[in-house]
C-alpha cells in the first residue's frame, strides 16, 4: 500500500511538497517556496527573518510542521521534536523554479536530492550570483549557530566552510558537473570560507522505496523532469509540463511510459483558463516570430524582457538579433548560468552574445572570476549602447531600469514577451515599468497600461508574445486520457473543480491528510 501525503501545493499554484510512502519509507516530490501563501505575510520590504533560521515559517504556517529541517536552523524557542519525522530517502525534484525548489535549503543535509544535470547546475548558478538567503541555499549552505546567550539569533559562522547537498543525478554526471559543484566563487581567498562540497553520483534506485524512472518533459526551463514510481502500485508525477514548446515530444514520451500508471498526480496551473489551442494557444515557435516581426519594424534600442533562465527563449532572441543585423546584450549573470550549463553540453552559444558591463560591480566575486576572464572583450557599456542604438537588443526587465539611467536612450521598443501580471503586486509593478518607458519615450509591446474611470492605472497583456510552461485544458485532457489513471489527482492548480467535472475517481487531497491507495 502507498499513502500520499500533500503538505503544500493542494489548493494553489506552486509550493509543492508532496510525499509518498511506501513499507515506511518514502521520497519528497519537490519542496518548493508557496508565493501565495508568503505574500500574505511578507512582501519586498518586509521578508522572513533567516536570522531566526525556519522559526518565522513554521510559524506562520509557511513551513509543514515536520520533524526534517537542519538542526542549524532550530533556534531555541522552537522545538519541532514534537512534529512527524518523516523517513525520506531523498527528494524528487522536477525542475529549478523556486516554487518546487525553493524550500530544499532548509532540509536535512543527508537527504539527498535527485535532479537533471540542467537543474542542479540552474540551481548552484542562481545560489552563487544572488544575495544569501535561506530559500536560495539550494546547492550548498553556510552553518548557522546561536550568536546570543538565550540562542534565538543563528548567524553563519565565518571559520565552519560552506556544506555542499548531496546530488543524485538522473544522467550519469560529468567530470566537469562534479567540479562545478566542488566551487564557490571567491573562495580562493585566503581568509576566504570553502565549499565541502557533497557528493554527486547517477541516482541507484536500490537506495530508495520505489523503482524510480526519470522522464524529460518540457517546461519553460531547462531540465523540466517527471517521475514514475514503481512499488506496489504505479505512480506517475508530472512536476510542471507543456506540449507547446520547443520539447513537446519528450512530454508526449513521458505520457506513453505512463499509461501504466494507477495514480497521476499532474500540475493544472491553466486549468481555469479557456485557451486551447483552438482559442489561441500560443507557442514557442508562434512568439519567435511574431517577436522577429516586431523586431524587423522597430528603430532604435530595442529591450526584451522575458522570464529568468528561460534559455529557449533567450535563443529565440538571439536568433532573431542575428537575422535582423543587431546584438544580444545579456546581463552578467546569464553568462555565468549560461557557462556552467556548458558543462553539462547544454547551453545556446555563447560568442555572439555581448555582456552588459554595469556601473558599480566590482565586488561581484563569480564576475570577476568567471564572466570577466573568459568574456572580457564582449562587454559593452553604457555609452556604446547610447550611441548606437540600432545595434542591439538588449535584455533587461523591470529591476533592470536603474541601468536606463546610464545609457539615457531617446525612444525605443520594449518586447515584454513573459507572463502576465497574476497579483496586485505584480500589477503595480507593471505601471511602475510603464512609467519607467514613458519616462524615456518607449514603445512597450506585448503590453500596454489603460487607465480606469476612477484614475486608477491597470495593465493588459498580448497573449501572441509569450508561451505559458503550462499544459493548456485541452493538453491536460489528452494526457489523462491517455494514461487513463485509476485515481486522478490534481495539484499546483486554484481550479480543482475542473478536474472533478471532467473526470472520474478524482482525488482533492486535503493538506497533511494522508491518503492511502
Amino acid at each position: 500500500m502507498v499513502s500520499l501525503t500533500v503538505y503544500d501545493g493542494a489548493n494553489g499554484i506552486g509550493g509543492n511538497k508532496l510525499y509518498l510512502e511506501e513499507g515506511g519509507k518514502g521520497v519528497l516530490l519537490d519542496f518548493g517556496k508557496n508565493f501565495g501563501k508568503y505574500g500574505a505575510f511578507y512582501e519586498e520590504f518586509l521578508k522572513n527573518r533567516d536570522t531566526r533560521g525556519i522559526h518565522d515559517l513554521i510559524y506562520l504556517d509557511l513551513m509543514p510542521k515536520l520533524n526534517i529541517y537542519r538542526p542549524d536552523l532550530i533556534p531555541s524557542d522552537l522545538s519541532i521534536s514534537q512534529y512527524p519525522s518523516l523517513n525520506v530517502a531523498a527528494v524528487l525534484l522536477s525542475h529549478a523554479h523556486m516554487d518546487h525548489c525553493g524550500n530544499i535549503g532548509m532540509l536535512r543535509k543527508d537527504i539527498p536530492i535527485v535532479a537533471s544535470p540542467e537543474t542542479i547546475v540552474i540551481m548552484k548558478g542562481m545560489q552563487d550570483t544572488a544575495s544569501t538567503s535561506l530559500e536560495g541555499d539550494t546547492t550548498y549552505f553556510s552553518p548557522r549557530q546561536p550568536s546570543d546567550e538565550m540562542g534565538l539569533y543563528l548567524s553563519s559562522v565565518a571559520t565552519i566552510n560552506y556544506q555542499g547537498r548531496d546530488f543524485c543525478c538522473t544522467k550519469k554526471p560529468s567530470e566537469e558537473l562534479t567540479n562545478f559543484l566542488s566551487r564557490k566563487p571567491g573562495q580562493d581567498g585566503k581568509r576566504a570560507k570553502k565549499l565541502e562540497p557533497g557528493t554527486c553520483s547517477f541516482y541507484d534506485n536500490a537506495a530508495y522505496p520505489f523503482e524510480i524512472s526519470a522522464h524529460p518533459v518540457d517546461h519553460s526551463i531547462f531540465g523540466a523532469t517527471a517521475y514514475i514510481l514503481q512499488g506496489d502500485t504505479t505512480i506517475a508525477y508530472t512536476g510542471d509540463f507543456r506540449l507547446h514548446g520547443r520539447n513537446g515530444d519528450a512530454t508526449r514520451d513521458f505520457v506513453k511510459k505512463a499509461k501504466d500508471a494507477s495514480i497521476l498526480i499532474t500540475e493544472g496551473t491553466r486549468a481555469g483558463r479557456n485557451d486551447s489551442p483552438d482559442n489561441g494557444t500560443t507557442s514557442e515557435k508562434s512568439v519567435c516570430e511574431v517577436c522577429r516581426d516586431k523586431v524587423g519594424s522597430a528603430s532604435g534600442l530595442i529591450i526584451a524582457d522575458f522570464s529568468a533562465r528561460n534559455f529557449e527563449r533567450l535563443e529565440s532572441f538571439q536568433n532573431i538579433a542575428e537575422k535582423m543585423g543587431r546584438e544580444l546584450v545579456v546581463p552578467a549573470k546569464d553568462i555565468y548560468m549560461l557557462q556552467a550549463l556548458a558543462c553539462i553540453d547544454n547551453a545556446c552559444k555563447m560568442d555572439s552574445l555581448r555582456v552588459y558591463s554595469e556601473i558599480g560591480n566590482k565586488s561581484r566575486k563569480w564576475e570577476q572570476e568567471v564572466v570577466q576572464p573568459l568574456f572580457f572583450d564582449q562587454y559593452v557599456n553604457h555609452e556604446t549602447i547610447r550611441e548606437n542604438p540600432d545595434n542591439f537588443i538588449l535584455c533587461f526587465s523591470f529591476f533592470d531600469m536603474k541601468h536606463l539611467l546610464d545609457i539615457k536612450p531617446n525612444g525605443g521598443t520594449y518586447i515584454y514577451s513573459a507572463c502576465e501580471a497574476f497579483s496586485e503586486e505584480m500589477e503595480i509593478d507593471f505601471v511602475r515599468l510603464w512609467h519607467w518607458l514613458e519616462h524615456f519615450k518607449i514603445d512597450p509591446v506585448g503590453f500596454s497600461v489603460e487607465k480606469e474611470d476612477g484614475g486608477n492605472y491597470y495593465p493588459t497583456f498580448d497573449k501572441r508574445f509569450h508561451a505559458s510552461g503550462h499544459a493548456s485544458r485541452e493538453d491536460l485532457k489528452w494526457v489523462i486520457d491517455q494514461v487513463d489513471p485509476d485515481y486522478l489527482v490534481p495539484i499546483h492548480t486554484e481550479s480543482r473543480d475542473w478536474f472533478v467535472k471532467n473526470f472520474e475517481n478524482v482525488i482533492l487531497v486535503d493538506e497533511g491528510i494522508p491518503y492511502d491507495f
